[in-house]
Order: C-alpha cells, then structure tokens, then sequence
C-alpha cells in the first residue's frame, strides 16, 4: 500500500461527510475509501468512521441476507461491511471507533441521563443527541488529518436525521474544516435512453430543506456523467460543474480511485478544505487495476457451500462480501480467473441434481462461515466428497469444525458426531461449548459468549499451514511459528478427540499458544493435495495488494486440479 506520513499534519482534523440520496446501495463506502485513498497517497493520515442508523449495538446478530456480510475487526468489533471496503482501500485496521450506531448513541445519552451527567437539563433529542454523535466522531478523527464521516441510509429518512443535524452543527461551528459530499443516482430508464437529473435535484432540495448545502455533488450511473447534465445539476444545485464528479459502472470498484483521480476529485476536495496539494504517489494502485485488466492463464471453478444466499427471487453475493474479495485478490495475484460457483447447502442434502452437478464440477471447495442447523448435512456432504475425491478444500470457522466432524464420522465411525449448536444431546460431541474465560471470550447478550478478534496461533513444523505462512513471510513471529488471525465463533473443537482423530491420520497444525484450541486442521500431503481448515477468518485480513497467503495457495491448487481433469 502507498505509505504516507502517520500524526497530524493540520491543525486540526478536516471532516468530510459523505451522504446518500435516492437510493440505498449506490456504493457511499466505495466511494469515501477511493476519495480517501487518494488523500492518503497524498500524504495525509485518513480514517473513517461509519454511522449507522439501526438500534443495534453491532452488526453481529444481523441476518447476512437482510443486511450484508459482517466485517470482523482486529479488535473484535462486528461492523458493516463498508468498514472491510476501508480496509482494503486505505491499507489500514480499523475497529471500534470506526463504527457507531444510533443505537449506541441513544443508549450513551440515556445512561448519561441516569446519571445525572447534564446537571438537571431537560434532555431532549436535538441537541443532545447530535452532539454525542459530534463526540464520537471528533473522537474517532484524533491523530489524524482527515475523517470520512460516511453516514448510513438515503437524506429524508426519519431515523438518520440526527447525523444530518450533527453535520450542520459542525459546519456552522468549523465552516473551513467540514465539507458535505452527497452522493446520487442518475438513472437511465430503457424508453428514454436518457441520463436523468432530477433525482439528484430533488435529493439535494432535501438536503437544502435541513440546512445543508453539499460542496459536491457524485452521481452513480450505469455511463459517465455527461457535460449537459453536468451543466443541469451545477445549476439548480448551487455548484461550479467541476463539482459534479462521475461516478459509472466499472469492471472493478478498485477502478475508482483512478477515475476521481482523473477528475481531480482530491484536487478539488484539498482545495475546500484549504489543505495544500501535495505530491501523489499511486503507482501501486495503477499496478493493481492493470493486472485486474489483464488476461488470466487459466480459469478455476470454486465451489462455495452456501446458505445466506436468497431474498425473495434474488440471489445474494453481499452475505460473503469479504470470502469473494479474498478470492478475488488471490485470483489477480495469481492470474487465474476465478468462478464463483454458489451451490445451496441445503439443495445438497436433498440430492437435488443441479447442487451436485455443481459440486462435481468444482475444481476446488469452500466451507465458509455459518451458524445454526439449516443446511450442515449438505455441507458435511460437500466435505466428504473433497475430502474422498481429493478436491482441494478450504474450510472456513464452521468449514473447520463440520471438517472434523465429517472426518470422525466416516473415519473414526463415530456416526452420531456432532456440534452440540446442532445436536445438544449427541454422544460425540466433536464441537462443543466451552465455559466462559474473560481471557478467551467475550458476552454478547445473555448466555451468549464468543471469541472476537484476532487471536494468536502456533502453527505445526511441516504442515501445509506453516509452509504456507513460511513462503509468504506471514509469520507474526517466524521463530516461534506464531501467526496471528481474526475469530468470530462460539464452539470449540472438544479435545477429548484429539488423540484417537490424529490416531487415524487428522492432522491438528495450529493451535492456540497455550495448546488449549485447536484452530487450524488439515491432510497429510500424502494422503490429499490440499485440504486444510480454519478456525479463523483469513479472508478478513486479505487486502488487494497483499492477498491472504492460504487463498493464494487455494487458487494454485484449485488449477493444477482443473489441469489434472
């Protein structure tokens, strides 16, 4: 990633909002990380911090269909997925001050309330509420140049009013240090084969009607945005047309960054910040989008055993956003094309035909996350047949423990093995629950505990896991074969079956520093070409220009499979 100078080199921090109209889902986060790239490839130090409108004190008990993959932080913070978009744009961690809810807000004010912090006032909601998201925000902004404050949800709605309020504050308090970016869309309806602007004039007459006026104006269209309507927006928005940056559709979202770029988008943006223009260095980048546009040698088929994949007639990719990012990244670095194959875990334990013609076809397999019953017989299955197949297969937090306990099924002939989020009451229980330990866990709600965050392992000399992690200098500490990767899980592997499973060739390569988890699982070579599993998430750690090491490998192993067929 481009490096630039980490402290503050301004005065004070410049704030910039990034709002939504018309719609939701035009890419706010896409569109404030690209923005925010090239500041920080100027040479300022940036982060973000992103506002959410739901009562919700995380993202983490959210259903990935209704509401999109969570991002796992390093800190253990279950956010939106836009803080992963930061992540791998601005090449940085972010955590829990990167993230507020309404939710969280509300419940501060309220608790400040019963404790008499506001010294008799009548608490209503304006201000008092505003200014606590005002705290947070200047509280997520120090040590740092620049802050991305991208606000959730579309302008007009009822229950984000309250950080548009927090914007108007500001900008009346710091009019030289806040900017507003509202970001539109310009549709193109199929009888008219026409850009149309008046969307984006009725949002920003929205924002007008609450006191702001945005200093740019970003419009999300299927093309670029055309001089005329460039003209039309500048006019009856109040804004110099060079204000009025496009937004298209591109092949890749890592193409963005280039196309502000080319609109001096940051130019602009230092400019009303009074910020000077510093050199830019985006080499690394342009490196990137080359290689995206470049031809594959080869293409692969990847499997992903999937349940959160439906919503009404539509199929979803957002609820393993992360998982195909890490894919993707390993499938530029390598230059193997990378098809995503979707088969429905529980079209499997049907034997519905087209879910196994997929799997069959498969040149490698994924297990990724997954909680509760619905579907885990169709994903043992799609284990079993990698595992007897030798289909190179990846398992990922519950890929990892369905592993162990399709292996102890149909290796060791415990028949009735099972995870006890599951089966409560079975015999084996090769994944159970563990008592809760501070040191390990956190509680998330009554009877509720999980390890979040990133956890430390100790890797197996000789294994594929450390040859991997060895080849790519991915060690936290090479000495002590100590790699560290981020969890978010509930139940343990039991160790009660270490012995008798590695009795019968199941190879435990990683393990907790203490010995006490067992966190990462594998196949001798001899006995498969690759078939590893983790108790960890790496695909939340995978970044456009370091892709994850194991997805890498997986892709590699998934074409000398495709070559063998």
């Amino acid at each position: 990633m481009m490096q630039a100078a980490h402290g503050n080199h301004t005065p004070s921090p410049k704030y910039i909002f990034v709002s939504g109209g018309v719609l939701s889902g035009l890419g706010k986060g896409v569109t404030a990380a690209s923005l925010g790239l090239l500041l920080r490839s100027r040479g300022y130090s940036v982060t973000n911090i992103k506002c959410e409108n739901y009562l919700n004190l995380d993202s983490g008990n959210i259903n990935p269909i209704e509401h999109g993959d969570v991002f796992l932080c390093e800190d253990g913070l279950e956010a939106d997925l836009d803080l992963g978009t930061y992540e791998r744009f601005l090449g940085v961690n972010v955590g829990a001050k990167n993230f507020t809810t309404m939710g969280q807000i509300y419940l501060k004010v309220i608790e400040d309330t019963k404790n008499l912090s506001f010294n008799g006032a009548t608490v209503d909601a304006i201000p008092y509420v505003p200014e606590e998201a005002i705290r947070r925000i200047k509280d997520s902004a120090k040590g740092f140049d620049i802050i991305l404050v991208e606000l959730g949800g579309t302008v007009g709605e009822y229950q984000n009013a309250i950080y548009y309020e927090a914007y108007r504050i500001m900008k009346l308090r710091q009019p030289h240090d806040v900017i507003h970016i509202h970001v539109t869309y310009f549709p193109t309806p199929e009888h008219i084969h026409e850009l149309k602007s008046k969307p984006t004039q009725l949002s920003v007459k929205l924002l007008n009607s609450m006191g702001i006026q945005p200093d740019f104006v970003v419009g999300r269209a299927a093309t670029p945005i055309d001089e005329k309507r460039k003209e039309k927006v500048a006019f009856y928005c109040n804004l110099d047309k060079a204000d009025v940056i496009s937004n298209p559709d591109l092949p890749s979202i890592y193409q963005l960054p280039l196309t502000f770029h080319e609109q001096e988008f940051d130019v602009r943006v230092l400019g009303k910040l009074n910020l000077p223009v510093q050199r830019i260095d985006i080499a690394p980048w342009k490196k990137l989008v080359a290689q995206i546009d470049d031809a594959f040698s080869q293409t692969v088929r990847i499997g992903i055993i999937a349940k959160y994949i439906a919503t009404g007639e539509f199929e979803l990719q957002d609820s393993y956003a992360s998982l195909l990012e890490a894919i993707n990244h390993a499938s530029w670095h390598t230059r193997k094309k990378a098809e995503i194959v979707f088969i429905n875990a529980e079209a499997l334990e049907k034997n519905e035909p087209d879910a196994l013609k997929k799997l069959y076809d498969a040149d490698a397999i994924i297990v990724p996350i997954g909680w509760g019953s619905r579907g885990v017989e169709g994903k043992i299955k799609a284990i079993e047949h990698a595992r007897t197949q030798k289909v190179p297969y990846l398992g990922l937090c519950y890929g990892m423990q369905l592993a162990a306990i399709e292996f102890a099924r149909n290796v060791l002939g415990l028949s009735d093995a099972h995870t006890e989020e599951v089966a409560p009451q079975t015999a084996n229980p090769l994944i159970h629950s563990i008592p809760f330990d501070p040191k390990y866990q956190r509680i998330k709600g009554e009877g509720a505990s999980m390890r979040l965050g990133g956890y430390d392992c100790v890797l197996k000399k000789g294994s594929l896991a450390h040859d991997i992690y060895k080849k790519h200098h991915a060690f936290k500490n090479e000495a002590h074969s100590t790699i560290s990767e981020r969890h978010r899980h509930r139940f343990e592997f039991n160790n009660k079956y270490r012995q008798q499973m590695e009795e019968k060739g199941f190879v435990i390569s990683g393990t907790s520093p203490d010995d006490f988890f067992v966190e990462m699982i594998e196949l001798s070579r001899e006995e498969h070409p690759f078939f590893i599993a983790t108790q960890a998430h790496p695909e939340y750690k995978s970044r456009p220009l370091a892709p994850h090491p194991i997805f890498v490998e997986f892709i590699h192993a998934a074409a000398k499979n495709a070559q063998k067929e």
